[in-house]
């Protein structure tokens, strides 16, 4: 989606826990560690989903989202606007943003599946092309 309001990219600073998980660390012990990190949380969600257990994947996925906003805000994010999928310490939020929709999907919480897709859409097209599909 083009920035028809010219409103400045939020960049997140960069997250200890993605050299933790891409070091293949338990992501339980990094969100235990870092659990204002939101990339733990939501490859708990992935691997939640993955394995079909949904209630848990909405769990750890909302974790996710909510760490995210909290740190977004406090990067300057005012609710809209982009958030590049390109910047990876912003994808922990974005991958959470991803799961807690298909969670919500997966125990048919339409509005919440349909909101959190269309967050993901207008804050970033090419996450939402990279993790939705």
């Amino acid at each position: 989606m083009e920035n028809l309001l010219h409103i400045p990219e939020t960049l997140l600073p960069e997250d200890p826990a993605t050299a933790r998980i891409e070091g293949g660390e338990d992501p339980a012990r990094v969100a235990a560690d870092l659990p204002s990190s939101s990339l733990p949380w939501a490859v708990l969600a992935e691997a939640a989903l993955d394995g079909g257990r949904s209630i848990e994947a909405y769990a750890y996925a909302r974790t996710g989202y909510h760490r995210g906003l909290d740190a977004l805000r406090g990067s300057g994010w005012k609710g809209q606007g982009p958030v590049p999928w390109s910047h990876v310490p912003n994808r922990g939020f974005l991958r959470a943003l991803a799961a807690l929709s298909q969670a919500a999907g997966e125990i048919e919480e339409t509005a919440e599946e349909e909101r959190c897709r269309n967050l993901l859409v207008d804050s970033s097209a090419e996450g939402a092309r990279e993790l939705l599909g």
